[in-house]
């Protein structure tokens, strides 16, 4: 298993050793010790959320506040997605940044998102299954949203690989702005 940063450190791309012949694959989607080496801390998941999504559909920018914010890892078991993590951690140096990566079936790529950060995902392919791990449970009353093509952000969604125009929920199309979203301290 390859576990290296991206541009915003704490949020870290996984990619497993993939064992493959005529028959299929094998990997390894999770080891506890591997992933504890990388972060450099020990991660307990409490939730497993799948969703299944079509072309076009855009889920985010969502998150949980203290007490209960969420620490994600997130892969792709059908489909392809652009994933997206925003920290939203007031005292951080990438406060306001963002990242992205495309999760697929086919690269078995799955990303680590830390508590503190935004999260979201477009769907590219004509559908897909985003299966990922939470490291706390979901608490309606604490989940927020931010836009997901808000300005001050300017995340670069790969809005091109589509066929329509992103497809949301009620909730996202009235997420707040950036500068109105409740941040970590």
């Amino acid at each position: 298993m390859n576990i290296s940063p991206t541009a915003i450190p704490d949020v870290m791309l996984i990619e497993p050793k993939v064992y493959g012949d005529d028959r299929g694959f094998f990997f390894e989607s999770y080891n506890a010790l591997e992933l504890a080496k990388a972060l450099g801390l020990r991660q307990e998941f409490v939730q497993d959320n799948h969703s299944k999504s079509r072309q076009g559909v855009l889920r985010g920018l969502h998150y949980q506040l203290a007490p209960q914010a969420q620490g994600k890892l997130v892969r792709v078991v059908a489909g392809e997605i652009f994933d997206v993590a925003v920290d939203i951690r007031k005292g951080s140096a990438t406060f306001g940044r963002w990242v992205g990566e495309t999760l697929s079936s086919d690269n078995h790529k799955q990303l680590w998102i830390p508590p503190g950060f935004a999260h979201g995902f477009l769907t590219l392919s004509e559908f897909a299954e985003v299966f990922y791990k939470t490291t706390d449970f979901y608490a309606p009353r604490l989940e927020c949203a931010i836009n997901w093509n808000d300005t001050d952000i300017g995340i670069n969604w790969p809005l091109e690989q589509i066929a329509v125009r992103p497809i949301l929920s009620i909730k996202d199309q009235e997420a707040p702005p950036f500068q109105s979203a409740s941040f970590f301290e």
